[in-house]
């Protein structure tokens, strides 16, 4: 696999880009779409002209070089949602273009016979989806299918760009993707919209979260491999030590009834808030008002952009040694990094760092990291020369 991108070209030409993406972010929220969208408005804003082709994207775009393809209704039946995106994309106005990234397989997969043969094909992999499926308990049927569908829209790729050297292994192992069709190009920040622009106190008042306890937040979907059970079994052990501890929860999913029985369950009644879905322009003061983001992945974590988001944020985030997440935190700090996944691991790390807050990197550390490494204006020319290779 190659290695990133170190040193990005003063200028390059404008470019004309054919994305296709998942959903329309923020509406569906999720790393992906974060992602994709964030690319493309720094690739437009750059002076390129990209197309964004997905669900449920809105009529127009604010920025005049950014067009937005609506391939179908992510509600529609899966045969409509196909027909409706051969279609549109049929339709685009510009059917020449000099490179296309692809980043989910089951809307590439009904565009594929009409991709241009003249120009790179780049697939942008977030993660093994037939196997996220089965481990979120997906039918066999269903899981043989998505992973049936990875295989023919990889097949027609050129090139793959991975967000962290441990999604690399998974494509090259499960996908026998070939190491030198393999380019690693961290994930990106917005670091306008991710900023250290409060004190915790003022962000507390402003959420209504308590202003003289030890805070933890975690934002994740509410599902299995998130961890957020086992953060909760460690809560127990935490509040020993720490008697004041208190866990913000942001996020929805199909275990949030579950996990608040176990709230209730384990008496952490008065340590625990579940946020439900907390909209994009409130996640910085979530992050801000947090003593510590706290991110327990149990496997399938390619990257980690919540790490970014915190950071940027001017708080420091504890992560599990799961996926790419240790390629960003242990080059900064490893006290960040808990040793395992278990529940014992999460909970002795946690009270040590809660226990002897100059462990913890300042705020100027954890904003200055994320400038450094991870800003879209930096890492976005990065993949523009991929792309275009």
């Amino acid at each position: 696999m190659e290695n990133p991108v170190q040193n990005s070209p003063a200028l390059l030409p404008q470019s004309k880009l054919c994305i296709v993406g998942m959903g329309w972010f923020p509406n569906r929220p999720g790393g992906l779409n974060r992602y994709v969208y964030d690319l493309t408005h720094t690739l437009a804003q750059q002076g390129n002209y990209v197309e964004l082709c997905a669900t449920d994207v809105p009529n127009d775009s604010s920025i005049a070089n950014l067009e937005l393809i609506h391939l179908a209704d992510s509600q529609a039946s899966l045969i409509q949602r196909w027909q409706s995106a051969r279609h549109n994309f049929a339709q685009r106005h510009r059917p020449q273009v000099d490179a296309v990234n692809l980043h989910f397989s089951l809307y590439s997969f009904p565009v594929l016979s009409q991709l241009p043969q003249d120009c790179p094909i780049t697939f942008t992999f977030h993660g093994p989806w037939a196997d996220e499926s089965q481990r979120e308990g997906s039918n066999l049927l269903g899981v043989f299918g998505k992973k049936w569908l990875e295989q023919r829209v990889y097949q027609r790729c050129d090139q793959f760009i991975v967000l962290s050297q441990a999604f690399g292994e998974i494509l090259h192992r499960r996908y026998h993707v070939p190491w030198e069709k393999i380019q690693r190009i961290p994930g990106g920040i917005n670091l306008t919209r991710f900023q250290a622009n409060l004190t915790r106190r003022q962000a507390r008042n402003l959420l209504g979260f308590p202003l003289d306890r030890p805070v933890l937040f975690t934002p994740r979907r509410l599902v299995q491999r998130m961890g957020i059970d086992k953060l909760l079994d460690a809560l127990v052990v935490i509040k020993r030590q720490v008697p004041e501890v208190w866990l913000a929860i942001a996020g929805k999913g199909s275990q949030r009834s579950t996990l608040e029985r176990q709230v209730q369950d384990l008496n952490l009644t008065d340590h625990v808030k579940f946020l439900g879905y907390v909209p994009d322009d409130q996640l910085p003061l979530c992050y801000q008002a947090a003593d510590l983001t706290v991110v327990p992945s149990q496997m399938l974590e390619g990257f980690g952009l919540i790490l970014l988001e915190s950071l940027a944020c001017g708080t420091p985030v504890l992560a599990t040694p799961v996926g790419g997440m240790p390629e960003i935190l242990q080059p900064f700090c490893p006290q960040l990094l808990t040793t395992d996944t278990s529940t014992g691991s999460i909970s002795a790390r946690i009270i040590e760092l809660l226990c002897n807050l100059s462990l913890l990197p300042d705020r100027q550390a954890c904003r200055e990291y994320a400038t450094t490494h991870f800003d879209w204006e930096m890492i976005a020319p990065q993949i523009l020369q991929s792309l275009l290779l």
